[in-house]
């Protein structure tokens, strides 16, 4: 199947399907594709048509140019200087990254050179993160006078306490390694392997039962905010659910049968 290229709300924006993924690329290089408030709505309005859109089996999020993002956009904050304008902005970030983890397909970020204050925070909402030998990540705000509180969600859940609370205080910056080995990203290669990386990664995916990625992906967000009682039974009847399914019954047969399955989507 050829690659299709989707037109978007926003140049900014640049969406390609191809074999089942959609790939989202920021596109303001000169800007190191920071996110201003129309890369934000332009982001929102594309994974809420992915959403519905059940061709699509993974979503890859990259960026263009030298970096993968640099955060916001700061000339829009200082022009716009006032308190509703600052509310807004970071409620439109907020409503992105939790759609991010409600979106029914698994997002990848491939990052491939700095991912700063809200484009780190970017990465950790990602489910899944790959990154190229040469890519740094910080959560800089801190330098400017600007504690980084909403990329502190993202990067709390992915990393312990004291390393989080570190970059968030410090503004250092950490390697593609480091970040890895701090939960942040979950594969690190030299930059010419990151597309076949990712690519794999991709392949992984589309070749499992969508009805089950669907759910395990919904189950595994809500259970991490339960107490460990109610996650149980959350996840208990989440697989009775799933066994219920004609994708279930068909990956079974196909096991015991020792062939491979035709997933049928429900």
């Amino acid at each position: 199947m050829s690659p299709t290229e989707h037109p978007t709300d926003e140049a900014m924006l640049l969406r390609r399907d191809d074999g089942g993924v959609a790939t989202l690329t920021l596109n303001r290089p000169a800007q190191f594709n920071a996110l201003s408030s129309a890369m934000l709505e332009a982001l929102l309005a594309e994974v809420d048509r992915i959403a519905r859109d059940e061709s699509v089996r993974v979503v890859v999020l990259a960026g263009a140019g030298k970096a993968f993002c640099a955060g916001h956009d700061l000339k829009e904050m200082r022009s716009n200087h006032t308190l509703a304008f600052q509310q807004g902005l970071f409620r439109l970030c907020g409503k992105l990254m939790m759609k991010l983890t409600e979106l029914p397909q698994p997002v990848i970020a491939r990052v491939h050179g700095i991912a700063t204050a809200a484009g780190c925070q970017l990465v950790s909402m990602c489910d899944l993160a790959v990154a190229a030998d040469v890519s740094r990540f910080a959560v800089s705000g801190i330098n400017v006078g600007l504690f980084c509180s909403t990329p502190s969600v993202g990067l709390s859940r992915n990393m312990g306490r004291k390393q989080a609370f570190e970059m968030l205080v410090t503004g250092d910056f950490i390697d593609a390694h480091e970040a890895q080995r701090r939960g942040l990203v979950n594969r690190v290669v030299p930059l010419e392997a990151l597309d076949g990386e990712v690519e794999r990664l991709c392949a992984s995916i589309v070749a499992k039962s969508p009805v089950a990625i669907r759910m395990g992906k919904q189950m595994f967000y809500r259970q991490l905010e339960m107490g460990l009682d109610a996650a149980y039974q959350m996840a208990s009847e989440t697989m009775a659910c799933n066994m219920m399914s004609e994708d279930a019954a068909e990956g079974i047969d196909a096991f015991m049968a020792k062939r491979q399955p035709q997933w049928k989507g429900c």
